[in-house]
């Protein structure tokens, strides 16, 4: 079996490995932007090129493949998938249409209100900046800006975290409309995040175990929001913060939106479904949602992932998902980032950094925005490797993780705060008293 991957992250490296892992003979091609030397090790074919659906399109057929897996949300915002199938060529991944669950921020609120799924919190859409102020006034200056398309995690601006006042807050709005752009105000809303990510193959849907990302740069949860720095899950596949109830609502939900996707398009979506959940005094809400692997979440709950993923691609494929054998080991896992140092404002490019110091009994190691060349392993700007660890005691991986992450050398820097004892603590803390 001909498997095409597309894309050359950290996700991608263990997307390939684990399609790798498979007691299925196949044989695995990569589409990239850069070489990224763990995937390079797995793939019988590599091409670095321009990421435009010709090319893609050109290079599966080149090597007749059988399916695509489409890693990242920028070909899927393109209709890669559409593209290939008319070519009759399936891919693990939604359609374009689909796919707007992500791409346009605006397009998901609307579903939910539209299929009555109770997770919006409060919200307006905005093309100019009429009616602006007297919103910002209702919602008490506590109020959070999002602009509609894809940011790359980066976008999102917080009142009280990334400005300070009403009129701060109104200036990013002004410029972002002034470029021309579609701006979501809403409601900031109090709770702890968690991803909830399933496999879907348009009728049923198989989910993973819960995972928490760590946006902000620095520990303490402060500095600029980031693609994320890092993340967790435990080995009981949920969160300690969030209650079996918000854990079953979760999946309750991304069923829902599965449903309403289905109804509103007339199309199956097939590919990942991954809701960005906050449970919050008011009930479980939703930040967004995204039509792929989380990154770093992927590293998580593929980590543990026990069984078939070839097996598991051909039933989102196929329809047949819910024939398919899908189990995770109850282990936790911790996933930290080595970024470049001044990331994700300033970030350090074409240094080289060496990580054969780091224990692969230990730990594994999986790539992201790096260049391998003749010379080295050189930082193109942005999350450059991921170190993930996995136990069944959460802090022990932790432990792990980061000795291993200090053995990289070069200009990195990563969250040290990650999966620790204190944060955790201070998070079941927060929700303990939100609750009360």
């Amino acid at each position: 079996m001909k498997i095409l991957l597309v894309g050359n992250g950290a996700r991608e490296h263990i997307i390939a490995q684990k399609l790798k892992d498979s007691p299925q003979s196949i044989e695995l091609f990569c589409f990239a932007s850069s070489n990224n030397p763990g995937i390079i090790n797995l793939a019988q074919g590599y091409k670095v090129g321009d990421f435009s659906n010709e090319n893609i399109i050109s290079y599966a057929k080149e090597n007749n493949v059988d399916f695509v897996f489409v890693g990242p949300e920028s070909p899927l915002e393109k209709g890669l998938v559409d593209d290939l199938e008319k070519v009759n060529i399936k891919s693990v991944g939604p359609y374009m249409e689909l796919a707007q669950l992500e791409t346009s921020k605006s397009f998901a609120r609307q579903l939910f209100k539209e299929y009555n799924i109770p997770v919006n919190p409060e919200f307006k859409i905005f093309e100019s900046m009429d009616g602006v102020e007297e919103w910002l006034l209702y919602l008490e200056e506590n109020f959070v800006i999002k602009p509609d398309g894809l940011t790359g995690g980066k976008g999102v601006q917080v009142s009280g975290d990334h400005f300070q006042t009403m009129n701060e807050g109104m200036a990013l709005i002004s410029k972002l409309i002034e470029n021309g752009t579609r701006v979501i105000i809403e409601e900031k809303l109090i709770g702890q995040e968690f991803s909830l990510m399933s496999f879907s193959d348009g009728e049923h849907l198989v989910h993973m175990p819960c995972a928490q990302d760590n946006k902000r740069a620095l520990a303490g949860d402060t500095g600029p929001n980031t693609g994320g720095m890092g993340s967790y899950s435990f080995s009981d596949g949920s969160m300690p913060f969030i209650s079996d109830k918000e854990l079953k609502d979760g999946q309750e939900i991304n069923l829902k939106v599965m449903k309403a996707l289905k109804e509103k398009t007339g199309k199956p979506y097939r590919g990942i479904l991954y809701g960005n959940f906050i449970a919050t005094k008011k009930g479980l809400k939703i930040i967004e949602y995204n039509a792929r692997l989380g990154d770093p979440e992927a590293m998580n709950v593929l980590s543990v992932f026990k069984s078939d993923f070839v097996e598991v691609c051909l039933g989102i494929i196929e329809g047949n998902l819910n024939e398919k054998k899908v189990e995770f080991e109850n282990k936790a896992t911790v996933c930290k980032y080595a970024v470049p140092q001044g990331y994700p404002e300033d970030p350090i490019k074409d240094e080289t950094i060496n990580v054969d110091s780091i224990d692969t009994s230990k730990v594994d190691i999986y790539y992201a925005a790096v260049d391998k060349r003749e010379d080295g392993i050189y930082l193109t700007g942005s999350r450059a490797v991921a170190i993930v660890a996995k136990h069944e005691d959460i802090y022990e991986a932790e432990r792990l993780a980061e000795e291993e992450i200090n053995n990289i050398i070069g200009p990195v820097i990563h969250r040290e705060d990650i999966g620790k004892k204190k944060l955790i603590e201070k998070r079941i803390e927060m929700m303990n008293k939100l609750k009360e």
